[in-house]
């Protein structure tokens, strides 16, 4: 019991990074229609700055995440503008095929900061652990637990309290609408690249954090993918309860899987989160909590 109790501390601290790389995904969907395959590549780039800003630059670590989250939004805020802005009106799969490209070229840049060689975080938790009733929890998992917790609350406040969040709301829900009642649709554009930059380069601060940052680590991003399919495209409640899932898979399958499952090789946690988005999407083509699409003929 203890050691399934571990597996979904674990799980549930590395699922809170996936969760917030998820919430970026879909807040980026609402308002645009698009999937972004460049979040991964964000993850990777907020990453890589912290560890460079900590390291070399011999930054305290909050200061280097707040200059890193500054510079993710305003990179998010000028990729929309530059890059984006121009393809409105075009088909959908076009632009989410320019959001792949941006994934390859940040991928890239960010490559060439990393190097050849692993880059430690520099983080103030490393592995340190405390036990709790024969439970450890690491305090990396507890922090990336806590903050995910506390930025989805600010959302939540934000849109539910604020005119710009209700007009980013008015936007997800009817652009037409929105901008009938005068509602900036470009900015609130602007604004969801923002905001899921800003959410996948703190998700990247909690994947290197106790551990080093190479040029694979973008990998670690994609399983942001199932996460959204579990929960539904145009759900952010289902964006969190996704990513949380799919961390208590991959934890489960670590623990577990070599003792009751050893014909599935070694590894198979790495897989796990595509064969539950698989499962799910052979069940409920729309997750979870997404909204099915009805068409009339």
């Amino acid at each position: 019991m203890s050691l399934l109790a571990q597996s979904l501390v674990n799980g549930l601290g590395q699922g809170a990074a996936y969760a917030l790389i998820a919430v970026g995904f879909v807040i980026i969907y609402k308002s645009t229609y698009v999937i972004s395959f460049a979040q991964p590549a964000l993850m990777a780039a907020g990453a890589t700055a912290v560890a460079l800003l900590t390291v070399q630059g011999g930054f305290n670590f909050f200061v280097a995440v707040a200059i890193t989250v500054v510079a993710a939004a305003a990179l998010g805020f000028g990729i929309e503008r530059s890059i984006l802005r121009p393809m409105v009106g075009k088909p959908v799969f076009i632009v989410a095929i320019i959001t792949l490209g941006l994934d390859v070229v940040i991928r890239i840049i960010t490559n060439r900061f990393i190097g050849f060689e692993v880059r430690p975080m520099g983080d103030p938790w490393g592995l340190e652990r405390t036990q709790v009733l024969g439970i450890t929890f690491q305090h990396r998992h507890v922090a990336a637990f806590v903050t995910a917790g506390v930025i989805l609350a600010l959302l939540y406040a934000f849109f539910q309290y604020t005119r710009m969040g209700l007009a980013m709301r008015a936007a997800a829900f009817d652009q037409e609408t929105a901008l009938a009642q005068g509602v900036n649709v470009g900015t609130v554009f602007g604004l969801s690249w923002a905001f899921a930059a800003v959410l996948a380069a703190i998700a990247g601060v909690f994947i290197g954090a106790g551990s080093t940052i190479d040029q694979g680590t973008w990998v670690v991003g994609l399983k942001a993918l199932p996460a959204i399919i579990l929960g539904g495209l145009d759900s952010v409640p289902g964006a969190v309860i996704g990513g949380l899932a799919v961390g208590i898979v991959e934890a489960l399958f670590a623990t577990y899987q070599s003792t009751y499952m050893p014909w599935l090789g070694s590894n198979f946690s790495v897989v796990a989160p595509y064969v539950l988005m698989l499962l799910v999407l052979m069940v409920r083509p729309y997750g979870l909590f997404g909204t099915p699409e009805v068409q009339r003929v």
